[in-house]
């Protein structure tokens, strides 16, 4: 697929983000990589294979697992092979591998994972990812891996073969089953558990089974104290990904109420979304947002969602939303439109890592 100037330019700037040695910028770049999807996997795996550090390289690859495209799966089997690969970039790739357990190169991932597994010279951390990564199968077909293991002598493989073993009547984990239970019957009480479920469902879910989602823990982020509540708006983030992900506008209304409420930097998931299917409806709450906000990363997350929004929709100055901005405060406009730069504001630093998952 051949990439557009301004989508690639705007990946090389995602790509150095991920580079860099703040935990808060490169979380911000893995979130929106995997938004941009299919077009930003040959620029991650080519992270993955540079000379970049080992935090950069694991983030790449937790990017190529969330955006699941099969090109990754090829880099990933060959990082598991390496004896010599970072134990921490091993891991990550396992989890990419994963994700294509039950595809058509399942064969090939269930292969690689098994002989790291089985290889007690590996890194413990490295066997212990590929091990649960495999807990996706069926019981019957992982059953002899874990008999193999009874007697490793790593003391945590075989207690994690042996909780496997204690579940094998069990049926692994359906993220599609999850998603619908959630949206149907009631949210679970782990909100990662269905963050990682919508990731893993991936196209397989309604649009409505996931608005139906985004409600429920809408409602439910209300009524939990701050610490829990925290949690839970990382999930109404997830789910506007991944409407975000199949190029649905059906949850606008929320990420613009959100933007409207927000006294904090929310997740990077809503600008994420924003970014991707945000229409001229949006400016004026994210100029808004922007105008009252003090944080610097906030400030200029805001300002680039304005301006991807903006570039995306084909807006000039004289459209009537654009208009209202202006008359409402010029310098807000002078600082979110494209070309523009967004003033850093008081103090906040380069806060909300807490919220940027």
């Amino acid at each position: 697929m051949a990439i557009r100037a301004s989508s690639s330019k705007q990946i090389d700037t995602l790509i150095a983000d991920l580079r860099a040695g703040r935990a808060v910028t490169r979380d911000a770049a893995v979130a929106r990589l995997t938004v941009i999807g299919s077009r930003a996997v040959e620029p991650l795996i080519a992270v993955t294979r540079s000379n970049a550090d080992r935090v950069a390289r694991t983030a790449a690859w937790r990017a190529l697992e969330a955006i699941g495209d099969p090109r990754a799966l090829e880099p990933a089997l060959d990082t598991l092979a390496d004896a010599s690969a970072d134990p921490a970039a091993g891991a990550a790739a396992a989890g990419v591998a994963r994700v294509f357990l039950r595809g058509a190169q399942g064969a090939a991932a269930v292969d690689r994972l098994t002989a790291v597994v089985l290889d007690q010279a590996r890194p413990e951390p490295l066997r212990l990812a590929a091990l649960r990564a495999l807990r996706d199968l069926e019981p019957s077909t992982i059953a002899p891996i874990l008999t193999s293991l009874a007697g490793d002598p790593s003391a945590t493989i075989r207690a994690e073969a042996s909780t496997r073993s204690a579940r094998k009547g069990r049926t692994p984990p359906d993220p599609i089953a999850a998603v619908t239970r959630a949206a149907e019957q009631g949210l679970p009480e782990d909100p990662s558990a269905l963050r990682r479920a919508m990731s893993q469902a991936g196209d397989a879910i309604s649009l409505l089974l996931l608005l139906r989602v985004l409600e429920r823990v809408r409602e439910r982020e209300a009524s939990e104290p701050a610490g829990l509540r925290d949690e839970w708006t990382m999930t109404r983030a997830a789910a506007h990904v991944a409407l975000a992900n199949r190029g649905s506008r059906l949850a606008l209304y929320d990420l613009r109420e959100s933007l409207a409420a927000a006294t904090t930097p929310l997740p990077v998931g809503f600008l994420a979304a924003l970014s991707r299917v945000g229409d001229a409806s949006c400016l004026e709450s994210i100029a808004a947002a922007h105008a009252r906000a003090r944080n610097a990363w906030w400030r200029q997350h805001l300002a680039d969602a304005f301006r991807a929004v903006v570039s995306r929709e084909k807006l000039t100055r004289r459209h009537a939303v654009v208009k209202r901005i202006e008359k409402r405060s010029p310098q807000t406009l002078r600082e979110v439109w494209p070309g523009g730069t967004a003033r850093s504001g008081g103090s906040g630093g380069s806060g909300g890592s807490g919220q940027v998952r």
